[in-house]
């Protein structure tokens, strides 16, 4: 198909227009803890029939090139694989669009960018026009004191006031957060100017843990789809979810000071449930 560049940096082919459809929204790098925000949408994406509708070039919005030590420069610069002498694998930046239009759903998985957040911002309304998108849902997650054996919390915000509701009814609290924001904060800011409902969702994960966490994956994973009302196959995650318990509990098991704490985690988590259904 040819592409259209009527949006700069935007590489957009001939998506379907969809009615009343929903964007879902998920960056790697400030918002990823745990590859929560990213998993989630990818298993979302699982068994569903997508096709590519756009991309966003990655030169303009990053930097590769940071000054500073080797240890500080080495977290902005791509990947690279050599097999036997010859590059076979460089890592850019990828931001791909895809639709699923049997099921009036449209994703994005990118990078949030570091620069030009405006164009990138545009590049992304460009998309939910053309497409006939009218709602955009942004999954983030960050590490904070939900113990690995407690469903993790969600956080979320709203473009607009009226749409308060629809979380407080699937049990998410409205944030109160300050300080440092995200790039989907923008969008949630731009949205109404854009003729856009937007909806942004945040996971509170364990902390304390590094590297994909598929439980947490697993349990956002539903919550979502109960929010999409829509199917999904939980199968293989179930799987490595309990693979992952196994090796985490096996872990714990050898580091008292570790399992203390979680001890701690899991009390006050439970303390503040208890609290909130007094409060009720």
């Amino acid at each position: 198909m040819p592409t259209k560049k009527t949006v700069p940096y935007l590489d957009m082919t001939s998506p379907p227009r969809l009615k009343e459809a929903t964007m879902i929204v998920a960056l790697t790098g400030w918002m990823d803890g745990g590859s929560v925000s990213t998993g989630t949408v990818r298993q979302l994406m699982e068994g569903r029939e997508i096709v590519e509708v756009a991309r966003i070039e990655s030169d303009p919005f990053y930097i590769y090139n940071f000054p500073g030590s080797m240890d500080v420069a080495s977290l902005f610069r791509p990947e690279v694989k050599y097999v036997d002498g010859i590059v076979e694998e460089m890592s850019l930046p990828q931001n791909v669009f895809f639709a699923a239009p049997g099921d009036g759903l449209v994703f994005f998985v990118g990078k949030e960018p570091n620069l030009k957040w405006q164009a990138f911002a545009d590049c992304i309304f460009a998309v939910c026009k053309a497409a006939g998108v009218k709602r955009i849902l942004f999954m983030g997650s960050f590490g904070g004191a939900v113990p690995q054996t407690r469903e993790p919390r969600l956080f979320g915000s709203v473009s607009h006031v009226r749409l308060k509701e629809s979380l407080t009814a699937s049990g998410i609290t409205l944030s109160d957060y300050e300080g440092p924001a995200s790039f989907a904060t923008l969008l949630l800011a731009q949205a109404p100017g854009q003729d856009l409902e937007m909806l942004s969702f945040a996971a509170e994960i364990p902390g304390y843990l590094e590297g994909e966490n598929p439980v947490s994956i697993e349990a956002v994973t539903r919550r979502m789809a109960r929010i999409l009302n829509q199917p999904v196959n939980l199968d293989k995650l179930r799987r490595d979810s309990d693979e992952w318990e196994a090796r985490v509990t096996r872990a714990v098991e050898k580091d008292k000071k570790l399992a203390a704490t979680i001890r701690e985690l899991e009390e006050r988590y439970d303390n503040q449930l208890i609290e909130k259904a007094e409060e009720t």
